[in-house]
């Protein structure tokens, strides 16, 4: 079994899909690793140091592709929206690529990637089941934004987080409003509490109350109807026009206290909520910053502009993109771990590709295998009919099979 590890190609990626410390596990079970020359550098892990847990590194890309059975990215295919298809014409039959692959956002990719009769894993789709928390990638760099956000918006503030009593007077605490309480929203919470700041939280799902009380955080309760705001895998359902514009209303006497908003909406597969309006930032304090975590999704703010820093009306507004790279050896780390991880359900005790469709991450997550596209979800995206039903045979009855009680 050889795995290949690329250089991350997409403009601003700094991290790597597998660290010399992922890699030192498998290849210690007898797995092969050949990683591109540079593949770690920018999260800080030289070609020495994969060299030194014995993968060999190499300048050619395309003999990668060539070579590998199994291919491990952080941007793949259909999440790198700038130049992923690069790459396309090397992947071979049979071979399996897993990575980020925005498959929600951008469903055809599971099409193309059938095209070319490999196996493609799309490590967002992982379920959030017990089992598969080690392997959620969404989880994993969710939090490392949600802790980068709060450095970002306080970098950018005139204030100061804590409260400071000192002989030249005192200093208030800066108050701090988190906007999703998911696990970037929940990471949030937890260092703007730590760096000292009053922080709130809101979220609409009910069930969120509870999560950001363990935080330290006060939760926010605004007068609307919730019921039906959570999916079965904990995701905030998509809402309706006037459940978002009486949000809006009751939202806007909150914003105007605080001087950080740190908000972080998203729905898997849709663009992002406005919570934010232009009319809500103009009743802010002077001052005020808004670090927007849903930007490449459209964002939570209607005046936020993707990778810019937008000040109006004496609030500034960043709408960062791709913060984990920002932290790209703690980053690289999470990532790596939830890669090793996974490679445990792709491989047998004698390290061959085995994909047990029975399994509910394999079910869950492979969106392309042997020329077709057998995720459900995805044919429904991209107009596919859905497959049929797999045949069930019916038990023996005692009298057939001449069993006597």
């Amino acid at each position: 079994m050889i795995i290949g590890i690329p250089r991350e190609i997409k403009p601003g990626e700094n991290r790597v899909a597998m660290t010399p410390g992922n890699i030192q596990v498998w290849k210690q079970k007898g797995v092969d690793f050949l990683v591109e020359s540079g593949a770690g550098i920018a999260a800080g892990f030289m070609d020495d140091q994969y060299e030194a847990v014995g993968a060999t590194v190499r300048n050619d890309r395309a003999s990668i592709f060539a070579e590998a059975d199994i291919i491990m990215q952080v941007q793949s295919f259909g999440a790198n929206d700038v130049n992923g298809d690069d790459d396309l014409a090397s992947i071979k039959a049979g071979q399996l690529i897993a990575g980020m692959m925005d498959p929600l956002g951008g469903p055809a990719i599971s099409q193309k990637l059938a095209g070319t009769n490999a196996t493609a894993v799309a490590m967002e789709l992982v379920p959030r089941i017990s089992r598969a928390q080690s392997m959620d990638v969404l989880s994993s760099m969710a939090t490392l934004a949600g802790y980068k956000a709060v450095l970002l918006g306080a970098s950018h503030s005139p204030l100061i987080v804590p409260m400071l009593m000192t002989a030249a007077g005192t200093l208030n605490p800066m108050r701090v409003l988190i906007m999703g309480a998911g696990v970037a929203g929940l990471q949030a919470c937890a260092t703007a509490k730590r760096l000292g700041g009053v922080v709130e939280a809101y979220d609409v799902r009910p069930a969120a109350r509870e999560q950001i009380i363990s935080v330290g955080a006060k939760p926010i309760e605004l007068d609307l109807e919730t019921d039906t705001s959570e999916d079965t895998g904990g995701y905030a359902k998509e809402q309706s026009e006037e459940f978002l514009a009486r949000q809006q209303e009751l939202l806007t006497q909150v914003l105007e206290e605080q001087d950080l908003v740190i908000t972080t909406a998203a729905v898997p597969g849709a663009k992002s909520p406005i919570l934010v309006t232009t009319a809500m930032v103009e009743r802010m304090k002077p001052g005020a910053v808004i670090v927007d975590l849903a930007a490449e999704r459209g964002g939570n703010c209607e005046l936020t502009q993707l990778g810019e820093t937008v000040v109006a009306h004496g609030v500034t507004i960043l709408g960062p993109e791709n913060l984990a790279s920002t932290i790209a050896t703690h980053a690289s780390q999470m990532y790596g771990k939830n890669m090793e991880v996974l490679l445990g359900h792709l491989l047998d005790e004698d390290n061959n590709l085995k994909l047990d469709f029975e399994d509910e991450i394999i079910h869950e997550t492979v969106i392309a295998h042997g020329g077709d596209v057998p995720h459900t979800r995805m044919r429904e995206l991209v107009g596919l009919p859905a497959l049929p039903e797999p045949e069930t045979q019916e038990p023996e009855s005692e009298e057939a099979s001449g069993e006597t009680s």
